[in-house]
This record gives structure tokens, sequence and C-alpha cells, in this order.
């Protein structure tokens, strides 16, 4: 008599990967969220500059700049720790490093906001670029992000969605650029400070939130157009 044989338990259960699914896809976007930062990124990218700001005050522009630098090292260490992911970390303090280096060069405690006033400057340009050559980055990122790949670029809806989302991305570069601009020229400081960090990922936040709409409709629309197509 041969015995009926059973699937154990654990080969089924429901942290199996399914027929036809796609193991890994959760953990892969779960990735790509914990590579911005997650919500202490903010806090981490307050604190240099505001030490910056307040020790140039207090200190010079010498004083500030190891300030902003002991700053950004003790974040990193800090990261590393609590085992958050490296790669933020390592980015933060390499652009707190960079930024006093210019500030350095410069002899000016302004100085230390230049690589990034000119940087929105440069990614503007190359969002924009990206709408005009028809392949808007916003589409172009999420897709990679997601597995999607490159499907969107069919769907013309689909392309304007990104399209209007890379210009919101582009919108909030160029903003930046000038604001800061101006600040740069004017030499205040202080202002510059604040306006980095109100600038910030308050204004990213809206930003993406436009891009998620597109992800979001474009996903919808490729998805109700899939079994039309077999």
């Amino acid at each position: 008599m041969t015995a009926s044989v059973h699937p154990h338990p654990s080969r089924t259960g429901a942290g199996a990967p399914e027929p036809g699914g796609t193991p890994g896809k959760h953990a892969k976007q779960r990735t790509a969220l914990e590579q911005l930062g997650g919500p202490s990124g903010l806090v981490y990218t307050m604190l240099p500059v505001t030490a910056f700001v307040l020790a140039n005050a207090a200190l010079g522009l010498t004083g500030a700049i190891v300030t902003a630098l002991g700053t950004g090292l003790a974040i990193t260490v800090l990261r590393l720790v609590r085992k958050e992911p490296l790669q933020p970390a390592l980015s933060g303090l390499f652009g707190v490093a960079v930024a006093a280096f210019v500030a350095w060069k410069t002899g000016s405690a302004k100085g230390y906001f230049l690589l990034g006033i000119w940087s929105n400057l440069a990614l503007g340009a190359f969002f924009l670029l990206s709408v005009v050559v028809r392949r808007p980055l916003a589409g172009v990122v999420w897709g990679a992000l997601n597995g999607t790949g490159t499907a969107w670029l069919r769907d013309k809806p689909s392309r304007r969605a990104y399209d209007i989302a890379t210009l919101t991305l582009t919108a909030v570069f160029a903003a930046r650029f000038v604001v800061q601009q101006w600040l740069y020229d004017e030499d205040r400081t202080g202002w510059l400070a604040f306006a980095k960090l109100a600038m910030g990922y308050p204004l990213l936040a809206v930003a993406l939130l436009v891009v998620l709409w597109a992800g979001r409709s474009s996903a919808k629309r490729l998805k109700a157009e899939a079994p039309a197509e077999r």
C-alpha cells in the first residue's frame, strides 16, 4: 500500500512564493524606501547645516567647518550603531565634507551652500531635458524602482502624467536655485540655511506625491489594457 505524500507545511505556507509570483519584490521596495533615509533623514539633514550656521556666528568660519564635520561624523556613527542603511549615512557625510571644503576654499561661510545651489540647477536642467527628449525621468525612475520597466512609454496618457511629475520636480529644483542663488548673492548666510531646509524635504515631498499619482495612474491604465492585448 502506497502512502499518500502531503507537502510539508513549511513549503506551502504563506511565506513561500506562489506560482508565477515575484519573490523578493516587496523586499526590493522596502530597500528602495530605506535608501531615501527614512523619516529620520530630515533631522539628519538639518543638524549639520544648523550646527554650521550657529558655529559660524560664535566661532567663525574655521570653527563652523570643524563643527559641521564633527556633527556629520557623529550622525554617521549613530546610523551605523543603529544599523541603519549605510548608503545614506556615507552620502550624507560626503555631502557635508564637500560643502565644508568649498566653504574653506572660498573663505566664506556662504560657500558651504554653493555646491547645493548649483546642483539644483544641474538637476533641474537634466529633468527638463528628459521631458524634451520624451523620456521623463519620473517615469524612468519609477519604472526602475517598481520593476514595471518602460511599458508606459507606449501609452500617451501615462507619458503625459510622468511629464507632469517630471516638470513638477524641475520646478522644485528651479525654485531652489533661484531663491538660494539670490540669497547667496546678498550674503544672507542665515537665510540660506533656512531656505535650504525649508525648500528641501517639504518641497520634495510635494513633488513625490505628484510622482506617486503619475505612477499609480499609469499602473491602473496598463493593467486595464493588458487583457485587451491578449
